[in-house]
């Protein structure tokens, strides 16, 4: 169902790509048509990005009257000195900036962009994750949409300052240019809902409001929003041609609390917006399918589990009980979903580095790298999946930055790196072994010579799972 979806979805993006979407106009000349905008910046001990963030939103093209930046500073460390003097710096330049410090996090980031919103004066809300880098151009490109009275929100399309780092930054690149292009112009496209990502959108503060506002009872509070919004009624407005640069997480700690995070958060909306969705009278039986699904999506993740750790049991059974063997040709009819996956992340990726032989090589090559270290962090995220489903609560857990962006550049003096390792990564080193158990039982089994039919499957899972492993121990990016 969910293969069956994306490819609706790559429909959707073909259709939408036909297309010309004309800005509306704004006169800035006329101070009168241009409203007051708040950049919200929540951040937490960013010792390595703060500066670099500050000095990037400072050069943002906007009237200076008609703009107000809050830092909303949850720090614990020596960076609420350095940040606070670097906004002194900036107040004297003529920005209107404030700081804000909360004495506890409580709702972590939902709770400080809340505080926030109680004390801006803007009439529609930015926000920037601290490692994010917006173009000078970026609020006189997104502002103007919000001409239109329905709109709540605008969403621009994350791009990735440090994407080829690594093969670990490379596959983050390769899923979230899928999500950026394929899902939310495929939805967006076609009224169906989709997600602010947290970062790099604006809002109409008087959508906040009216949704409820922010709440911190998900991981994800930026998808529990987006939700309540659209149920309200609210149009949401993705913008694929306007791209925010971002940093990517180099090392695999960090991938891994990122992944948790949203992977749980997910979860935890499925529980809190499934049946808000299916009772809304508002919106049609397709929006409400592709709706559940979005929600659903990390539930892949346990899919993938169940499927991979049985497929090994399910090799034996096949060649021991021959009367079963048609229920297994049956199930091999799922290998699809894989094709069509392969088809839509391959426009995708057309989308970005352009078409011919060569880079649909590359594109091979780079879809079964991103598969197979997908499918390694399946356990990690099932768990993640398993807490959000039966409502087990957990601190929201930052994704420590590096302000890295070459080769050049290294992570291992970063002092938010976690030291110690999960003990979830000795089950990801059983499930390696496991795996290969799975490659050489295509060799033994039945009396035919073998069954070779799982072994690319099983093939795919050694490696993610050995990426994963190894990578987890070894703390390498």
């Amino acid at each position: 169902m969910y293969a069956l979806a994306q490819l609706n979805l790559l429909f959707n993006y073909l259709s939408a790509q036909k297309k010309k979407i004309k800005t509306p106009f704004l006169d800035y000349n006329n101070p009168e048509d241009v409203p007051y905008v708040t950049i919200q910046l929540p951040v937490y001990n960013e010792h390595y990005v703060m500066e670099r963030l500050l000095k990037n939103i400072a050069l943002l093209d906007y009237p200076q009257n008609k703009l107000e930046i809050q830092v909303l500073d949850d720090s614990t460390d020596e960076t609420v000195i350095t940040t606070a003097a670097q906004i002194a710096m900036l107040k004297k330049q003529g920005l209107d900036i404030v700081h804000i410090c909360r004495t506890n996090r409580k709702g972590f980031k939902a709770g400080a962009l809340k505080e926030g919103l109680e004390v801006s004066k803007g009439e529609f809300i930015a926000i920037f994750d601290a490692d994010f880098l917006p173009k000078e151009d970026w609020l006189k490109k997104t502002i103007p949409y919000f001409i239109d009275r329905n709109i709540g929100v605008v969403q621009t399309r994350w791009t990735h300052i440090n994407r080829n780092y690594s093969t670990l930054t490379k596959i983050q690149a390769f899923a979230l240019d899928a999500h950026f292009t394929l899902e939310q112009v495929g939805r967006n496209s076609k009224g169906h809902f989709i997600n602010f990502n947290g970062t790099a959108g604006i809002w109409r503060k008087q959508c906040i409001v009216d949704s409820g506002n922010w709440e911190g009872d998900t991981l994800t509070e930026d998808l529990d929003l987006s939700y309540r919004a659209q149920l309200k009624n609210w149009k949401f407005k993705y913008l694929e041609d306007v791209e925010t640069p971002a940093e990517l997480p180099v090392v695999i700690s960090a991938a891994r609390s990122q992944q948790f995070r949203w992977n749980k958060g997910g979860a935890e909306n499925f529980r809190k917006m499934m049946w808000k969705v299916l009772k809304s009278k508002n919106i049609s039986s397709k929006t409400k399918l592709h709706g559940l699904l979005h929600l659903l999506n990390s539930t892949m993740f346990l899919n993938i589990l169940i499927v991979g750790v049985l497929s090994i049991p399910m090799l034996y059974i096949k060649n021991e009980y021959t009367h079963l063997k048609p229920y297994f040709y049956v199930i091999s009819f799922f290998i699809i979903s894989t094709i069509i996956f392969f088809v839509c992340y391959w426009h995708m990726y057309k989308r970005t580095y352009g078409g011919g032989f060569k880079n649909f090589i590359q594109y091979i090559v780079m879809f079964f790298t991103f598969f197979s270290i997908a499918m390694g962090f399946s356990l990690h995220n099932s768990i993640a999946v398993l807490e959000g489903h039966f409502g087990k609560r957990s601190d929201f857990v930052r994704t420590p930055k590096f302000n890295i962006n070459s080769l050049k550049d290294s992570w291992k003096d970063n002092k938010y790196l976690k030291k110690n390792i999960s003990t979830n990564v000795i089950f990801e080193g059983i499930l390696m072994f496991y795996f290969a158990f799975g490659m050489y039982s295509a060799f033994i089994v039945g009396d035919k010579g073998g069954d070779f039919g799982l072994f690319p499957f099983h093939l795919m899972l050694f490696l993610g799972f050995g990426f994963v492993f190894f990578k987890s121990l070894t703390s390498k990016a």
